[in-house]
């Protein structure tokens, strides 16, 4: 019966046809894979560089480091299959638009002209730049020509303008009923002006004294205001004569315009002293190698990232060499990559993750001590 119908209504053969094919179209065979986390399956390239303690190479060759412990943490969390090569500093931003790198790890600065080539991550490390010197002695000769500067001098006048006044003070109140030791010529206006400053250092030689009431109420007024006069004139004293001139000649990179700074060749710091209208005399391959230059008296400062120059000299026996206080003018380290990245949104997100942790914090305080 239903074969005669199926050949007499052509839309029950169509029916029929459907029912049989579709346990074939249901199998898996038909059915699309899902896309794996490594659809190229390829090695990422990586480039580094010696960026101690952010990168550096073992004995047996192998990389380590505050930053390529932060990307190793990363790839095994995401499934990335990498290899570390090295490069100098301006082909790990070269390289990745050209794409021979996925990725260029270490202390990589972000700046705005980096960006122009590269997508940066979010910064994992804030900090700023230190400036290497040599430890000498005191400069004698500027500090003798220190007491003879315009700026010494302007605020010498002051106060001999004001123990002048006190003096005369003095001697206003003493020259009548004293006249012994505030005579009534010119020379009590001397003895005037000795009183005061002998008063107001407080040394108190006891050859003078007010006899009179108003000298000696000009006398307490004085001892009082010298107080403040003395402070207010040993801060004016040192800023004239100030730590570099003390310790040295440079003590911040106002001081480095005549000098021979030192910097690594294509770097920030070599940007931000150029913003400066610093000029850098010569260039370095590392840091280290900088460092030996200024111990060998070749270079007179030599000026990178301030955590990278306080570690080096933490393990290093460079005793001529010592950073200025403090750091100055701002980096952030981050990871290049190459521009629109599609992996630039998940490491951004596994970056933030580690390195809000306390362990990356202890990382860092271990590496770089409190200053990190």
């Amino acid at each position: 019966m239903l074969p005669d119908m199926t050949m007499k209504r052509p839309w029950l053969r169509l029916l029929a046809l459907l029912a049989l094919l579709l346990p074939v179209l249901s199998t898996p065979a038909f059915a699309q894979d899902p896309p794996s986390s490594d659809s190229s399956g390829d090695t990422m390239i990586v480039a580094t560089r010696e960026a101690p303690p952010f990168a550096m190479r073992t004995a047996d060759g192998k990389w380590e480091g505050l930053a390529i412990g932060l990307w190793d943490e990363i790839a095994q969390k995401e499934g990335y299959d990498y290899r570390l090569v090295e490069a100098d500093l301006s082909d790990m931003i070269d390289g990745l638009p050209r794409g021979e790198y996925d990725a260029s790890v270490g202390a990589l600065t972000i700046t705005a002209e980096r960006e122009k080539q590269v997508d940066f991550t979010h910064a994992f490390h804030s900090t700023g730049f230190g400036i290497a010197v040599k430890s000498g002695g005191p400069d004698w000769l500027s500090l003798l020509a220190s007491f003879f500067s315009m700026s010494f001098l302007m605020g010498l006048a002051p106060l001999i303008l004001v123990l002048g006044f006190v003096g005369f003070l003095f001697w206003m109140a003493e020259r009548r009923r004293n006249e012994e030791e505030f005579p009534r010529d010119i020379r009590g206006l001397g003895s005037g002006f000795w009183f005061s400053a002998v008063t107001m250092t407080t040394v108190g030689y006891g050859d003078k004294a007010p006899r009179t009431p108003a000298g000696k109420i000009v006398a307490l007024v004085w001892m009082f205001a010298a107080l403040l006069i003395t402070s207010t004139f040993t801060g004016m004293l040192a800023s004239s004569l100030t730590a570099g001139r003390l310790g040295g000649e440079i003590s911040s990179p106002a001081d480095l315009l005549d000098k021979k700074v030192g910097v690594i060749g294509d770097s920030a710091a070599e940007q931000w002293l150029a913003q400066d209208g610093i000029a850098s005399d010569a260039s370095f391959d590392d840091a280290s190698a900088g460092l030996a230059a200024l111990e060998d008296g070749e270079i007179d400062a030599f000026v990178h990232d301030d955590p990278l120059l306080r570690y080096l000299l933490r393990k290093s026996d460079l005793g001529d060499v010592r950073l200025l206080p403090g750091s100055f003018g701002r980096q952030d380290y981050g990871i290049a990559l190459p521009p629109g990245s599609p992996l630039r949104e998940t490491i951004d997100r596994d970056l933030l993750e580690q390195i809000e942790g306390e362990e990356w914090k202890g990382m860092l305080t271990r590496a770089l001590g409190d200053g990190s």
